[in-house]
């Protein structure tokens, strides 16, 4: 066994905590001593510095099983680079994304989710990217050339939403953004939405070439009769409800619409999360995307900023500091 491997082994074995769930305290998050894995040679050590939430983990930990360790977005530094070469070097600032754990002191992350960050983007800001930045940015190419065509982005007062409507904008889209409160309408029209719907008649501004929905329930079939002919909904979400009924005569009645059922893990098999967050940061870098980061907090704050996620309490993203 060689120098290199054993000294990542014994980094490997520090002492590291993280977030896990918990389910005998009512908050079921807490922060615990956690193993870290030994790197395989394609994967590096990163001490993480910022952390932000996304609806869907928070959701799983009210129902996983003790132990479990959420996160998906993370931004820090290489403490110990991929043994194959791959990635970059020790030092280096990143942005990565996970399938489970990155709420942690450390994350063991495979170079192929991970970009390097220029000194002008901050830790907080690139947190925001992976889960969110991610997924607006590849739901919206599932509609292909945007320049002048109507999409319709729902929920795009939260993460994916404004991420979204900046993107699509940016890319020459007539972007119209529906929001459930009056008070919303400023937040998404300063992140590029050219017209705002409140509520759910989607009428107004229809047909849309391209609708992302994140909301599901009575949501999805108003945005389906609304799409214009060759239109295309794609779903990635359904905070709603998941039950949905809707007119399929659309479908076969000459219309030629579609309607793509998106799930990020799945699109990343398709191209790697480094490529997508490589964009993004560079997007970030030059100011032509801006995150909204409407709260920060320690990250011994999570079961509090948890459940302000859940309830709704804020726009945007949260990012939590963590502190080694």
């Amino acid at each position: 066994m060689d120098a290199a491997t054993n000294s990542i082994r014994a980094l490997a074995k520090l002492p590291c905590r993280g977030i896990v769930v918990e389910p005998s305290v009512p908050e079921r998050l807490v922060i615990r001593p956690v193993e870290l894995a030994t790197p395989l040679p394609h994967e590096a050590i990163v001490r993480v510095a910022a952390i932000s939430l996304n609806r869907g983990e928070v959701r799983r930990s009210q129902t996983a099983a003790a132990g479990w360790r959420p996160g998906w977005d993370f931004a820090g530094t290489i403490d110990t680079p991929a043994a194959d070469g791959s990635g970059f070097p020790a030092g280096t600032r990143i942005v990565g994304f996970v399938a489970q754990g990155a709420w942690a002191e450390r994350v063991v992350v495979p170079t192929h989710s991970i970009a390097a960050l220029p000194d002008t983007v901050s830790f907080k800001a690139a947190a925001t990217l992976p889960v969110a930045g991610l997924t607006a940015l590849l739901a919206l190419e599932c509609g292909g050339l945007l320049l002048t065509r109507s999409v319709l982005i729902t929920g795009a007062s939260g993460g994916v939403g404004y991420f979204a409507c900046q993107l699509a904008a940016r890319s020459g889209a007539i972007v119209t953004a529906q929001v459930r409160r009056p008070e919303q309408v400023d937040f998404v029209t300063m992140a590029g939405a050219h017209q705002v719907i409140v509520g759910n008649d989607f009428s107004t501004y229809a047909p849309y070439n391209l609708a992302l929905d994140s909301v599901g329930g009575d949501v999805l079939p108003r945005v389906l009769e609304n799409l214009a002919p060759d239109g295309t909904c794609v779903m990635f979400g359904a905070t709603a409800g998941t039950e949905i009924t809707f007119n399929a005569s659309k479908f076969y009645g000459g219309g030629g619409l579609s309607l793509y059922g998106f799930i990020l893990f799945h699109e990343l098999k398709k191209q790697t999360a480094a490529a997508g967050l490589a964009r993004l940061v560079g997007l970030v870098a030059t100011g032509e995307l801006i995150p909204h980061i409407d709260l920060e907090a320690p990250w011994t704050d999570i079961a509090t900023v948890a459940q302000q996620l859940t309830d709704r309490q804020f726009l945007g993203k949260a990012v939590l500091h963590v502190q080694s």
